[in-house]
């Protein structure tokens, strides 16, 4: 039956499902070669089909087809035109191959010339084509000129056809004839001409004509193509990018992938399924284990090189349009291009179509970041710093943000205009509140090098301290003389203090942030947000300050300026919740509000310091777990990471929240890791916190030498005149204590005391002095004076927190008759595991272990207490006092799993045997049927074992109780819902 051929613009391929092109290639082809065309020639079954039912009917029914195989550059047109051709010449087919090139556009014949100079023609035929060619090809090679094209009117044209068809003809007599015309669209006039008198007279000509077309701004010769798609037997195939699914075939044939899947997902994210861009970035696999460890390719390799091929193959004003989308960085419109590069807007719109069908654009902006780099890399530093200058200049009028515009500027080297450098001191000011000082650093010295006045640089000059103090305080320490100096001749001025102040109160200079805060006196027509950050300054030196600090007036997050209209301000919400969670407020709930400020908190714009207040808030009001959620999230922030100074005091507020949940091993990395962002020289007075973290962790763990090094740093002297000095003071005292020295503790706490008193600052979450003076008196063995103590901080005028509660009971118990002590500390087991402080937990369960063991009953529960506190000691890090808990130091062997107990573990039997099945895992409903009781009173059973065996859930069940469950036989099935 004979094949029919639909007529005009008919398009082939549309993501045909087949994946790899089944035909065999050539056995002469290099494997290099052939791994090439496995993967251009992917998904393009359904193309080579049409073509070889074509070729079949040429052959058998001697009817010429026509084939215009189009799509985007690089999507494998030229390739597989390749395949065709060497495929068609295996079946005794004449193939004609020529390569239109744009720089041969304007010699006439030339096509024509190729395809019949490179065809294996008898002696005579040679001869006619030698003799009808040259006369033409010669004028223009000769002329160099475009016009000599117009030489060749159709009247000379005409015998030039019609000998060239009968050249053709007789060599269709031999066989059938495969003209492969590669890059049609550079094809000069002439050979167009000639083709589409070959196509005319196909319906009864052996001849397959194969064409290839790239997709341009404007195609030369429409006409062509016009007439070419309307002959009947002719046909579009259109080339579409590849899918992920035949991607991920490819992937899987690929030396080297391990998921081929995940392999195409990438893949098509960064080459949107071009078949050019695929294949280089799949033979990049150096590149591509690079990118894994995190270290980008290096520039220049493969994928490289597929992506400025890809550009460059197409038109200049189409890889202009790229360059612009590269060093605009993200989404723009085509407006903004077409103003950029002095072009029109169809033309912008049009090349943003051709690099889109390409791969290498999705949207209005470059598909992939390192396609951009790519481009990049290709730009010479001037025309980069032109295509920056264009760009600042066209977004200006366009109303872009002022970092954009900064970011422009700043590449482009340019502040020449009147806009400029107003642009680039907004831009900082923004990067400084966002927490990028880097960039607000590169905005201000670019604004430094304008002509502006003496107002504008003391502006940038105050902007710049700032932008030092964020990435390296100690830097900022040289740059400060010169602004104070500057206020002293100026004046005050409130952006002048708000850079100035956190340097003045970093180092501890209180007294001189305080006298010239007292020159910037509220105005009564003041805008009512500097009222508010006024007032922000005024708590954060009161915060320093701490003799005035409970004096403070204290607002609620919101001020209200002369006319009236309420102002919330978050940097006054976080500073104020902090100073209400130092002074007890108990009007406030200060956990709930401190989550809320955190919650609104957006790390990307807003300003990196502000959850810094929050988080010691909540630290203070006896919530560390909570820190420890919060910070998770805080530090991976954008506003965090771009700022040293805020990361390293995120950090160490976090160490200090991990060492109150007994983790010493996180907390002292935590602490590491604040005094390698910033050096202990670096961080002035506030160097009390991180140190205070140290210290106390190597005391706890028994590297006493480690804590004597961290003591031995020199210190701020007024870092004892601040909250944090008290960290320090404690941290000490639990050093010396740990070391034996008692007395030097006492007076350590006492000074703790002292100063806490004396500032009025007496919350337990600060530094409960009480607590640790008591264990010092219980060192010394002054037991009544420790009782006092303890009592006194648990009184009921008092708020205290679990932990604070726990801990107070514990050293209570060893102040009180041993009758009284097991109620006490079971309470206060309870209490610190529901707070998580493990260290404190072990503490306790030591000491009800001991009293357990000297109370006549069942000795097995003691000594599962007592092993329960040695595995949280071991856990938390704390190995001084795992040493204790043993005697001799010797770590205990553990018992054989399966050995039975000789005691229930101070368990009645039936808490023994509700605690043996959930120590097999089984949930409370299936408990209660097996044992015929309430789900409720397996629960209350449950809770009894807990608090028994020192355990918080029941994955904490010792194994050993599961011999007791042998008795209960076989547990019923389903689907159990319990506890």
């Amino acid at each position: 039956m004979t094949h029919r051929f639909p007529a005009q613009d008919h398009v082939v391929s549309r993501n045909a499902p087949g994946a790899l092109l089944r035909h065999t290639v050539s056995s002469d082809r290099p494997p290099t070669h052939e791994k090439a065309y496995r993967v251009v020639l992917a998904q393009r079954e359904e193309q080579f089909r049409h073509i070889r039912t074509a070729f079949e009917d040429c052959r058998e029914q001697l009817r010429g087809h026509a084939a215009l195989i189009t799509g985007a550059v690089g999507s494998g047109k030229t390739t597989l035109l390749e395949a065709l051709t060497d495929d068609l010449s295996d079946e005794v087919a004449q193939v004609l191959r020529a390569v239109a090139s744009e720089a041969e556009r304007d010699i006439p014949f030339g096509v024509i010339g190729q395809l019949l100079h490179g065809a294996h023609l008898p002696e005579q035929a040679r001869q006619k084509v030698r003799d009808l060619l040259p006369e033409h090809t010669d004028v223009a090679r000769l002329s160099g000129r475009p016009s000599a094209v117009g030489r060749i009117s159709p009247v000379e044209q005409a015998p030039v056809l019609s000998r060239l068809f009968s050249t053709l003809s007789d060599l269709a007599r031999r066989g059938p004839i495969v003209l492969a015309v590669d890059d049609v669209q550079h094809a000069d006039s002439a050979s167009l001409q000639c083709l589409l008198y070959v196509i005319r007279r196909l319906r009864y000509s052996p001849m397959l004509v194969l064409m290839t077309e790239a997709p341009m701004l404007r195609l030369p010769h429409p006409q062509f193509r016009a007439e070419l798609l309307s002959q009947p037997h002719s046909s579009r195939i259109t080339l579409e990018p590849l899918t992920q699914d035949s991607l991920a075939l490819l992937a899987s044939a690929h030396p080297g992938t391990t998921d081929a899947r995940r392999t195409a997902e990438r893949v098509i994210a960064v080459t949107g399924g071009s078949p050019l861009l695929a294949r280089a970035l799949m033979d990049e696999l150096p590149a591509r284990h690079a990118e894994a460890d995190g270290t980008p390719p290096s520039r220049g390799g493969l994928f490289d090189q597929a992506v400025l091929g890809c550009l460059y193959r197409h038109e200049p004003q189409v890889r202009q349009v790229a360059q612009a989308l590269a060093v605009l960085g993200r989404a723009t419109t085509v407006d903004v291009l077409a103003a950029m590069l002095g072009t029109t807007h169809e033309s912008a719109l049009r090349a943003l179509h051709l690099l889109r069908v390409s791969g290498l654009v999705e949207g209005y902006e470059l598909r992939h970041p390192r396609i951009a780099r790519s481009v990049l890399g290709d730009l010479t530093a001037e025309h980069r710093r032109v295509l920056h200058f264009r760009a600042a200049e066209v977004l200006r009028h366009q109303e872009a943000g002022s970092n954009v515009l900064a970011g422009h500027l700043i590449a482009a080297d340019w502040v020449e205009g009147s806009w400029a450098a107003p642009t680039l001191q907004e831009a900082a000011v923004h990067a400084l509140a966002s927490g990028r000082p880097e960039f607000a650093g590169a905005c201000l010295r670019q604004a430094w090098r304008a002509e502006t006045d003496e107002e504008q640089r003391a502006g940038i000059e105050a902007l710049m301290l700032t932008a030092r103090w964020q990435t390296n305080p100690l830097s900022a320490e040289t740059y400060l003389p010169d602004l104070l100096e500057t206020i002293r001749e100026r004046g005050t001025s409130l952006p002048r203090i708000v850079s100035v102040l956190p340097p003045l109160l970093w180092q501890g200079r209180v007294g001189e942030a305080d006298d010239l805060l007292a020159q910037l006196e509220l105005d009564e027509g003041q805008d009512t947000e500097d009222a508010a950050e006024l007032r922000v300054l005024h708590l954060l030196v009161s915060l320093c300050r701490s003799e005035v600090l409970a004096d403070a007036h204290c607002t609620d997050g919101m001020y209200s300026g002369a006319s009236g209209t309420p102002v919330v301000s978050q940097r006054l919400e976080a500073v104020t919740v902090l100073h209400q969670a130092l002074t007890s407020n108990p009007y406030c709930d200060v956990v709930s509000r401190s989550e809320q400020i955190l919650r609104r908190h957006d790390g990307r714009t807003g300003a990196p310091g502000l959850p810094a207040g929050a988080l010691l808030a909540m630290l203070y009001a006896g919530r560390p777990d909570r820190v420890v959620a919060w910070t998770d999230t805080v530090l991976d922030e954008a506003g965090v990471r771009y700022a040293p100074v805020w990361q390293a005091v995120l950090e160490a507020i976090r160490g200090e929240a991990l060492l109150r949940l007994g983790d010493l091993g996180r907390a002292e990395q935590c602490a590491r890791s604040a005094l390698e962002l910033i050096t202990p020289q670096g961080w002035g007075v506030v160097v009390a916190g991180p140190l205070g973290t140290l210290i106390t962790c190597a005391a706890e763990s028994g590297r006493h030498h480690e804590a004597d090094m961290w003591l031995a740093l020199p210190t701020p002297v007024g870092m004892f005149q601040t909250p944090l000095g008290l960290h320090y003071l404690a941290a000490r005292g639990r050093y010396h204590l740990a070391a034996g020295q008692p007395d030097a503790a006492c007076e350590d706490f006492r000074q703790c005391a002292d100063l806490m008193e004396k500032w009025r600052l007496d919350i337990a979450g600060l530094v409960p002095w009480r607590l640790e003076l008591a264990r010092a008196q219980l060192r010394l063995d002054r037991r009544a004076e420790a009782a006092r103590l303890v009592q006194e901080e648990l009184s009921g005028d008092r708020r205290t927190d679990r932990r604070t509660r726990g801990r107070g009971l514990r050293l209570l118990a060893r102040t009180v008759a041993p009758e009284q002590r097991k109620r006490l500390l079971s309470e206060a087991v309870d209490l610190l595991q529901a707070c998580g402080d493990k260290v404190e937990l072990a503490r306790a369960l030591r000491d009800l272990g001991t009293v357990v063991q000297q109370l006549p009953g069942d000795p097995g529960q003691a000594q599962l207490l007592m092993r329960r506190a040695y595995q949280l000691a071991r856990e938390s890090g704390a190995q001084s006092l795992a040493n204790r808990l043993v005697p001799g130091g010797c770590v205990p062997e553990s018992e054989p799993e399966r050995d039975v107990p000789q005691s229930g573990y101070g368990l009645s039997k039936a808490e023994l045997r509700v605690a043996a099945l959930a120590s097999l895992g089984h949930t409370n409903r299936q408990i209660s049927t097996a044992l015929f009781i309430t789900v409720s009173t397996v629960e209350q059973h449950l809770t009894r074992v807990y608090r028994k065996l020192g355990v918080k859930r029941r994955a904490d069940l010792p194994a050993e109780l599961s011999v007791y469950a042998e008795d209960v036989g076989e547990m019923p099935k389903g689907d159990g819902h319990g506890f």
